[in-house]
């Protein structure tokens, strides 16, 4: 009898969950018969103003150049992450989203017998990471929807190796203070390294700065992406930043030329176009309000956001993301999340918000 691929692999392969994207628009289409025009998607946190016109210009230009190998240090793309952050070139690495860079952190940090802490129900990559490289996720209940600081302390012990917190947290939109999160990264043992997770940094007034625990010496590691307020997504580009020391061990496990030449030059640019960044602040605040004024409304309950989504209670998670799906408005449900009955909807243009609250308010008199 032929041996099977499954009695190959790693164990810890066979019960790794997968993660689930929204739903493209292209599969919605096909799948309900649906014009791909008609239809709006408010399901993966994409930024509804696209990417800065001179990141857009700086893509293309890059494709005159397609034929080379991209830079594989990302030199230039440092150099601006430096100039913007105020930290040297050397203490940045740059991943295929900031997905690739959490997982180097697995690659590094992670193995058989070794814990990292989280909150139950945070961005379900840090559990994934964990599992991939054998190790446990100890994952802490959240209080009101918020990571609870004091009870994910507790759940450290000497078998911690990372504690991931996100600041918004996806998928709820909430956020710890910055004096809570700098008291935390302060009472953390030192065998301990604390990653803040920032994706959705650029929305939140007032976030944390560890730049300056980072330069004393904590265990600290930070990760962004430009996959949200910079829109782009489609292109796959993220770092992290730390110490020097912690960043050269990482790149021990990074792929060469892992971020193509596009990305990068469309980063560059559309860091240096801080403009565009701050109308897409502003627009996002409105759309905020919308939605929450649209929810109010409705009468159902919401997850007060720091992001570029809100989370609402409709009482069937699922029956809603599928019934707004017929109307052409693709959300995400949040079962994966342990919220069966709640569903994230990414703050759109102020057409798009309206026309997903007129869906929700049919699916809830259906």
């Amino acid at each position: 009898m032929p041996t099977a691929y499954s009695d190959l692999v790693k164990p810890e392969l066979l019960s790794q969950p997968i993660y689930q994207p929204g739903k493209p628009i292209e599969d919605v289409a096909r799948e309900l018969g649906l014009d791909p025009n008609s239809i709006i998607k408010l399901a993966s946190n994409e930024n509804p103003l696209g990417a800065s016109p001179k990141a857009i210009e700086a893509a293309k230009s890059a494709l005159d150049d397609v034929e080379l190998y991209p830079d594989g240090g990302c030199f230039e793309l440092k150099r601006s992450l430096s100039e913007t952050l105020g930290l040297e070139p050397e203490q940045f690495i740059v991943g295929n989203g900031s997905n690739e860079v959490l997982e180097l952190l697995g690659h590094a940090f992670i193995g058989p017998g070794d814990e990292a802490v989280m909150g139950k129900g945070a961005f379900i990559v840090y559990k994934l990471v964990t599992l991939l490289f054998g190790g446990t996720p100890v994952e802490v209940p959240m209080s009101d929807f918020t990571h609870d600081l004091n009870a994910m302390a507790s759940a450290v012990t000497e078998r911690t190796k990372i504690v991931f917190l996100p600041s918004p947290d996806n998928p709820s939109g909430t956020a710890n203070t910055a004096e809570d999160i700098r008291a935390f990264a302060l009472g953390l043992p030192e065998h301990v390294l604390f990653v803040l997770d920032e994706a959705y940094a650029e929305y939140l007034e007032n976030g944390p700065d560890l730049r300056d625990l980072i330069a004393a010496g904590r265990k600290i590691f930070c990760t962004r992406t430009f996959s949200k307020i910079y829109g782009l997504a489609g292109l796959r580009i993220g770092y992290g930043y730390g110490s020097a020391e912690l960043v050269s061990l990482l790149n021990r496990a990074r792929e060469p030329f892992n971020v193509n030449a596009i990305a990068q030059a469309a980063a560059i640019a559309a860091l240096q176009d801080r403009e565009f960044v701050g109308d897409c602040r502003a627009a996002n605040e409105i759309g905020r309000l919308q939605l929450e004024a649209g929810f109010a409304k409705l009468g159902c309950s919401f997850i007060r956001s720091f992001a570029n989504f809100v989370t609402v209670k409709v009482g069937d998670g699922m029956g809603c993301f599928q019934r707004l799906q017929e109307m052409g408005v693709i959300v995400r449900p949040l079962a994966p999340y342990g919220m069966p009955e709640w569903v994230r909807i990414t703050i759109g243009l102020p057409e798009q918000n309206e026309r997903a609250l007129s869906a929700l308010n049919s699916f809830l008199n259906s």
